[in-house]
C-alpha cells in the first residue's frame, strides 16, 4: 500500500473511533457532577468545628493553635508560697490580643493544674490595657504544672483552649492519680456524681450537693450557673469543654441540690472532675476520678 492509502485509510479508522466513542458517551450520558455536601452542623459553644464533624478533641494539649498562642512570663517559679502568673495571649498577628468575648462572666479562664492532677486552681486573671494578664497563685509543691487559657477571641466564635508547662522549681515525688468513688466531702459538703463519660458521645454528669444530712437548696450562682466543672484526662491532661444545663433564673433552675451538666469523652481511660460551687458566699472545689469505658455493644 502506497503512503496516501496509508494516511486514508489511518484517517477513516480514526474517525470511526471517535464517532463510537461519541456513541458510547450519549448511552451513557454525562458524568455526574459529585454530590453537594450538606454544610456541617453548628458546632455547640465550647466544643469548636472539631466536635461538628463528630472528631472530640481536646483542648490544652497545645502552646499555640489557629494563629494564636500563649505566652508564659517565666516558666519556672518557686513552689510554696505566693507568685503572680503573668502571661499574654498572641494574636496572628504576632500582637498581644486585647479583645475577647465574654462568657460565664469572663473574658478568660485560668486553670492551673499538678501534672498528677492532686492540685487544681480556677483562677480569674486581670487584663491591661497591652494585653498582659496577671494573677496571684500559690503552687504548694515542687513539680510540673499545666497552665490553662480558656477564651474566645472576639474575632472568633468558636472557643480556643492553650496550654503551657510551668515548673515549680524543688524536689518532686509525683502521687498516684486519686481515687475517689462517688462520693466526696469538702469543707464539711458532702457530693454525689451520677452518670458516666462515654467516649464520642456525650452524657449527663449530675453532682448532688449536701449538708449535714440535708439537701443544700439555695446554691449561689458561680459564673453564669450554679456550679462550674472542669473535666482533665489523665496522662496528657486534655481540657474537656463541658457545658452546664440550665442557668440562674431561666426559671427552669433549681439553685440546687442537683448540678447537672453534659460532658463528652474524647477516648477511654481515667479522667479527673474539678466541680466549683458557691454556698453563702465561699467558693468550694470537689474533685472526682472517673473511669470513661467504652460502650459494650450487643
Amino acid at each position: 500500500m502506497n503512503t496516501a492509502l496509508k494516511i486514508t485509510a489511518f484517517a477513516t479508522g480514526l474517525a470511526a473511533a471517535f464517532t463510537a466513542a461519541y456513541g458510547v458517551g450519549r448511552a451513557v450520558g454525562p458524568v455526574p457532577a459529585r454530590a453537594a455536601q450538606p454544610p456541617a452542623a453548628h458546632a455547640a459553644h465550647g466544643e469548636g468545628p472539631a466536635a461538628a464533624h463528630g472528631d472530640h478533641r481536646v483542648g490544652g494539649l497545645q502552646v499555640a493553635d489557629r494563629g494564636y498562642a500563649l505566652r508564659l512570663d517565666r516558666t519556672v517559679v518557686p513552689a510554696g508560697g505566693p507568685i503572680e502568673l503573668r502571661f499574654q495571649v498572641l494574636a496572628p498577628d504576632g500582637h498581644p490580643l486585647t479583645a475577647y468575648r465574654t462568657a460565664h462572666e469572663k473574658e478568660l479562664h485560668l486553670i492551673v493544674a499538678s501534672r498528677d492532677l492532686t492540685d487544681f486552681q480556677h483562677l480569674h486573671p486581670v487584663r491591661a490595657a497591652d494585653g498582659t494578664w496577671t494573677a496571684p497563685a500559690d503552687l504548694p509543691a515542687a513539680g510540673d504544672y499545666r497552665v490553662f487559657a480558656d477564651f474566645t477571641p472576639a474575632a472568633e466564635t468558636d472557643p480556643l483552649t492553650l496550654g503551657a508547662d510551668l515548673h515549680a522549681a524543688g524536689d518532686h515525688r509525683p502521687a498516684a492519680l486519686p481515687r475517689t468513688g462517688r462520693t466526696v466531702t469538702v469543707d464539711g459538703y458532702t457530693l454525689t456524681l451520677t452518670g458516666d463519660l462515654t467516649p464520642g458521645r456525650p452524657g449527663r454528669l449530675a453532682f448532688t450537693v449536701s449538708r449535714d444530712g440535708r439537701p443544700v437548696t439555695d446554691l449561689d450562682p458561680y459564673l453564669a450557673a450554679y456550679g462550674h466543672l472542669v473535666v482533665l484526662r489523665a496522662g496528657d491532661l486534655g481540657y474537656l469543654h463541658v457545658h452546664p444545663d440550665g442557668e440562674p433564673g431561666d426559671g427552669a433552675t433549681a439553685p440546687g441540690p442537683e448540678v447537672d451538666f453534659t460532658a463528652t469523652a474524647p477516648s477511654p481511660g481515667d479522667y479527673r472532675l474539678f466541680l466549683d460551687f458557691r454556698h453563702q458566699g465561699t467558693v468550694r472545689t470537689a474533685a472526682f476520678t472517673l473511669t470513661a469505658a467504652e460502650a459494650h455493644q450487643h
